[in-house]
């Protein structure tokens, strides 16, 4: 059958009537890839798989709680949406937007955002407003000029949002015919890791699943205002998706760890780095350096003797790393060896 996007396939699960005008790009129903390579690389003994969330229409998981939030807002009457964005969000607003005819204003960190992610917002249509501040200014002036004039917040602080995206845990638990031990996720603006939590939640309490992960989130340490317990005024890290230092499901994403037994725990720019080459190198897929957070928490994890062996581990790899080619080149170490179109010089350079 047709694939119709999200709303279509999981439409009982979700705020949606029959009457409801669905804006969708054909977004979710992304791989679920099992990773035995990295497991091995990792040392570890479990059944290792990462959702590929850069496989959605615009790159990356936004576009779950994307359609949602914009299918309402149309269905509101709105004629104008907004949001704050160091990337992902920008690209996937502007994209449902102009999918929707309607207006998008996206405020972004001047000279913090990607520019695979910058080229989308433009080709897309929407206004691009570049701020002198971070990410969390720019969403507290986005919260105020949407609760005074008549323009809707799409971002995370938007229900729904979050309704869109716990349907990523729904892909997992149809895969798998179960939910994993283990969930690993980057924490951002921790919308993500809550909307998965309520996923698993509202598909075993419709007897779908029996059991429940559990949910193990981390920060960029530059960025880890939840480990650290206090907002981060100047976050820092090469993972720009989540260089956030107020998130705004903060209590939320507390909650998720705790009632799942998981933890939210940080790591630094290099072992993100690392397992962003490792990812690339041992599996074939490319994801934003944000995105290896999941995998390089699970490396963390498993040194510690968190993760039991012989169990389901599922890790979110958020967005492509196409969106961010400047740092796939950097850290790629890999050199273009240049010579002659003649063969024998193509030969010696290739060691034959």
């Amino acid at each position: 059958m047709y694939y119709q996007g999200l709303i279509n396939k999981y439409r009982k699960y979700l705020p949606v009537t029959d009457s409801t005008e669905i804006v969708t790009l054909n977004e979710g129903n992304t791989p679920l890839i099992k990773a035995d390579n990295l497991a091995k690389k990792i040392g570890i003994n479990v059944n290792l798989y990462l959702k590929f969330e850069g496989c959605n229409p615009t790159g990356s998981f936004k576009d779950r709680g994307m359609t949602m939030a914009v299918t309402k807002a149309k269905e509101a009457g709105a004629n104008a949406i907004i949001c704050a964005s160091t990337g992902n969000t920008s690209a996937s607003a502007a994209a449902y937007g102009a999918k929707a005819g309607i207006k998008t204003f996206v405020l972004i960190p001047d000279g913090y955002i990607a520019l695979g992610k910058l080229s989308q917002a433009m080709m897309y249509g929407a206004e691009i407003i570049a701020i002198k501040g971070n990410f969390d200014q720019a969403l507290d002036c986005v919260r105020e000029i949407s609760s005074k004039y008549p323009v809707t917040l799409v971002n995370s602080v938007n229900p729904y949002r979050i309704e869109g995206q716990k349907t990523g845990a729904f892909e997992i638990c149809d895969a798998l015919g179960k939910a994993p031990e283990y969930h690993f996720i980057p924490v951002g603006n921790a919308g993500n890791i809550t909307a998965y939590w309520k996923g698993y939640k509202e598909y075993r309490e419709a007897g779908i699943i029996n059991n429940l992960p559990k949910m193990a989130g981390f920060e960029a340490e530059g960025s880890a205002a939840i480990v650290r317990g206090e907002r981060i005024l100047t976050p820092e890290t090469i993972a720009t998706a989540i260089r956030i230092g107020n998130p705004a499901s903060w209590k939320q994403a507390e909650a998720a760890r705790d009632e799942s037994g998981g933890k939210i725990g940080c790591v630094t720019d290099e072992k993100i780095i690392e397992a962003y080459k490792m990812i690339a190198s041992t599996e074939g897929i490319l994801c934003e350096p944000a995105s290896a957070a999941s995998v390089a928490g699970l490396i963390q994890a498993h040194t510690a003797g968190f993760v039991q062996p012989e169990t389901d581990v599922v890790c979110i790899l958020t967005g492509n790393g196409l969106k961010d080619p400047d740092n796939a080149i950097k850290y790629s170490n890999a050199d273009v060896k240049k010579t002659s179109a003649e063969i024998n010089d193509v030969l010696r350079v290739m060691g034959i």
